[in-house]
């Protein structure tokens, strides 16, 4: 996944994005640069001609419909444009700029051309920071999306209540936020003296995209550490189904008991993602019938699947046309995931940690409220989970998830990254208030 809030504001914007060389502004430079982001904010609000503002090759790459709905998205989350909240010139025709919302401040840079008539060549968002939000208004936002949701915003200091809950006990299909059970299952294996973060191991498995191991020959020796770094930090599923097959398919589901799980039966058998992806995409086993059927008939399904190699084209078909059989799915309730992250903390393992925060999926100036931050979410049309290990060390550890299903449509991404944004900052991270 990708940075929050940059893709929310699209790469696009960057075009044009190249300031002159470093030197002294001048009052003129400065009062210039002033002078257009006032514009800017004008023409967010439509008080501005989009055009007269930016110049024809952005507004080629971005055009007025897009500019408007990145605003209605962070309007959405963050309440009415206020104005600019502040201008820093980094350049004689490059600033720095903060832009007020009701509930948020968006930061960001943008550009000028070199010579009259200052249109601006380039402006980019990288990061909404919320400010005066609150639980009640988190929940009452999250509660509008359409479907079924979750979210846990909580300490895992024993006796603390959660500092926002809604319907943290319900089950939820979580993509790939599964993988945070293979992940603890392997820190335990290793904490056991049964297995080493560089043990090397010769690829057996192979599963499809996302990731890139797949198109790595079989054979190639990885060590553990690297299959789990790729595994959370880019969900890679051949690294996933490998060190499913190096643990074993049973030492997963029993991670699922060890760790609390609420409803293990809603994830056994514990599937691989190329099982997964095979169930979905042909009609080797029926899906009506597995979801009915009891445990021995589910595994002897999935072991009949072993030489079924469906098309990439009906992989891709099965997971772009809206949302397909999300009851084959990984499961946990918000409070599952907690519990989860909770025992892997224990371990203190700066190793598991470590890899847990290769992507911590939010902004600089966020992370930088936290001393720890790790992140692994998970998709695919009709599910999304979004999940954080945070820590502070006035506080302690914390967890953020929120779960997002619908199989009836596809979900917006973006509208739900947004409200973790809020709910991280709701946290108890001392400079998230």
């Amino acid at each position: 996944m990708k940075r929050f809030l940059i893709i929310c504001l699209a790469p696009v914007l960057a075009l044009g994005l190249q300031g002159s060389p470093l030197r002294a502004q001048s009052a003129e430079d400065v009062e210039r640069l002033e002078h257009r982001a006032e514009d800017i904010v004008a023409a967010m609000g439509g008080e501005a001609v989009y055009g007269e503002v930016f110049t024809d090759q952005f507004v080629e790459a971005v055009p007025a419909t897009q500019f408007t709905a990145i605003q209605g998205q962070i309007e959405s989350q963050f309440g009415p444009l206020i104005g600019v909240d502040s201008v820093e010139a980094v350049t004689p025709n490059g600033a720095n700029i903060a832009i007020r919302f009701e509930r948020g401040l968006a930061s960001g840079q943008f550009t000028l051309e070199n010579g009259e008539p200052y249109e601006v060549t380039g402006f980019l968002l990288t990061d909404v920071r919320p400010i005066g939000d609150s639980v009640e208004q988190l929940l009452a936002d999250i509660a509008t999306l359409p479907g079924e949701t979750g979210v846990l915003v909580t300490s895992l200091v024993s006796g603390i209540e959660p500092v926002a809950a809604s319907n943290a006990d319900q089950q939820f299909a979580i993509g790939s936020t599964f993988k945070l059970y293979v992940l603890s299952a392997l820190a335990h294996s290793i904490a056991a003296g049964e297995r080493n973060w560089d043990d090397v191991v010769h690829l057996s498995e192979r599963s499809y995209p996302g990731g890139q191991l797949q198109n790595w020959p079989l054979g190639s020796p990885v060590t553990l550490h690297t299959l789990a770094t790729l595994m959370i930090s880019n969900s890679d599923n051949t690294a996933t189904d490998q060190l499913i097959a190096v643990l074993g398919r049973e030492a997963v589901e029993a991670e699922l008991v060890a760790a609390s799980h609420s409803d293990p039966s809603a994830t056994l058998p514990f599937l691989t993602t190329r099982e997964m992806f095979v169930l979905k995409s042909t009609t080797s086993v029926d899906p009506g019938e597995y979801l009915a059927a009891d445990l021995d008939w589910r595994r002897d399904a999935l072991d009949s699947l072993g030489d079924v190699e469906p098309e990439m084209a009906d992989v891709m078909a099965a997971f772009t046309g809206g949302p397909n059989l999300i009851d084959i799915e990984w499961f946990a309730s918000p409070t599952d995931i907690a519990r989860l992250l909770q025992r892997l903390a224990a371990l203190e393992d700066d190793t598991a940690l470590g890899v847990l925060a290769v992507n911590p999926s939010m902004s600089d100036s966020m992370q930088g409220a936290w001393d720890y931050a790790g992140y692994k979410g998970g998709s695919e049309p009709g599910v999304l989970n979004l999940t954080w290990l945070l820590r502070d060390d006035a506080s302690g550890w914390q967890v953020v998830t929120l779960s997002w299903n619908n199989p009836e449509e596809v979900l917006d991404n973006a509208r739900l990254e947004m409200l973790g944004m809020r709910a991280i900052a709701l946290a108890s991270a001392p400079a998230a208030d």
